[in-house]
């Protein structure tokens, strides 16, 4: 039995190890302490955000994002219909409206087209969107300066959400640190990870200390518990801080190691011509969270999807577009082809950092000979 090759496992060195040590010895095992503190400055440090507040999860963190910007029920939110549904699951836990808009060809996110011709249409119809939320698709930055100068143009504050971009660039400034807000992961498959968790970062501090606020049961300040607004249980432990201070020690080497294995598979795939990939504009720099594939039909990319199963081998569909889930269809969705396309012919492969030689041997062997 052939050894089981995974999409995007999680890489630790060990080195994680001294931190969370450290915290059972002083007995900080609580939402707070020295590595909560260490880690949101470490992030800070990376990406150059000025605050931080570090959270149970990235979910969390586009939630309080939500409740940052004072949306509410009913409210329109822009978001990408290519992503993962927890990007759209808080704006509905805020009772809002998600309106979807579609992507484009060159990065697959957001299409700054559309967006501006949705924001119009939005207008006309007597609703202005109260923010919008854009993905940074399995680390591919989004077309930054076009989507700021619309959101900017029409007065929508930019939600980022970066939970797969930690450690991608756009002209050189971090995935997330462009907009009012900028959110994180670090889920079990990502570039590093705390097992579970994530971050909220901006350059408004008041933002990141009402995150911190509201992640505490929103606590107010007296001897006794005094609560004067609803607080949610979000706040990151002390114990997952030290995880995430360990694997920010390598962040820069998890990013080299899946760009190389993206350089690996396109070379290695090259001479197929029913597969292509997804190359980097000038001036963007993608972590590669993980590597893509565009395949020329459905049947091509269930053919490589199984073949790969039937040996141990996990590869997944690109994301199912929100507009097309069931929990979400009935929502507003401007739709250009884009996503849709894409789902049907696309194939993420396995990308994690701890892959070694041997197993890009294996995948892609597999997949050459099926053709």
């Amino acid at each position: 039995m052939k050894e089981k090759i995974w999409l995007s496992s999680p890489h630790l060195t060990g080195e994680e190890q001294k931190y969370v040590t450290e915290a059972f010895e002083t007995n900080w095992v609580a939402p707070l302490g020295p590595n909560v503190n260490g880690f949101e400055q470490d992030i800070c440090n990376y990406t150059g955000a000025q605050f931080c507040s570090a959270l149970s999860s990235g979910t969390a963190a586009i939630h309080l994002a939500l409740i940052l910007l004072d949306v509410a029920q009913e409210d329109e939110v822009l978001v990408s219909t290519f992503t993962f549904s927890a990007t759209v699951n808080p704006i509905r836990y805020q009772k809002a409206i998600p309106v979807f808009v579609d992507s484009e060809k060159d990065t697959w996110n957001i299409c700054p087209e559309l967006l501006e011709k949705v924001i119009k249409d939005r207008i006309a119809k007597g609703k202005k969107p109260k923010a919008l939320v854009l993905v940074h698709l399995y680390g591919m930055p989004s077309k930054m300066e076009e989507i700021l100068h619309i959101a900017q143009y029409y007065d929508i504050p930019v939600v980022e959400d970066a939970a797969e971009a930690l450690g991608s660039t756009y002209k050189g400034q971090a995935m997330g640190t462009f907009g009012e807000i900028g959110i994180y992961s670090f889920n079990g498959n990502k570039i590093i990870t705390t097992s579970g968790g994530g971050a909220l970062v901006s350059n408004n501090e008041t933002y990141c200390k009402k995150a911190t606020f509201l992640a505490t049961q929103a606590r107010d300040e007296a001897p006794h518990y005094q609560h004067s607004q609803i607080g949610y249980n979000y706040r990151m432990s002390n114990i997952v801080a030290g995880i995430g201070r360990g694997q920010m020690e390598v962040l820069d080497n998890r990013v080299a190691a899946r760009r190389r294995h993206y350089e690996y598979y396109k070379n290695a795939l090259k001479d197929i011509d029913a597969i292509t990939f997804v190359e980097e504009p000038a001036g963007f720099y993608s972590n590669r969270w993980l590597t893509t594939i565009l395949t020329n039909s459905f049947q091509t990319r269930e053919k490589i999807r199984l073949a790969l199963e039937k040996e141990g081998i996990e590869s997944r569909p690109l994301w199912k577009p929100m507009h097309q889930q069931p929990v979400f269809e009935t929502y507003p969705a401007y739709i250009n082809g884009v996503s849709e396309d894409l789902f049907q012919r696309g194939l993420c492969l396995p990308s994690g950092s701890n892959l070694s030689a041997e197993d890009l041997n294996r995948i892609t062997n597999k997949i050459k000979s099926l053709f």
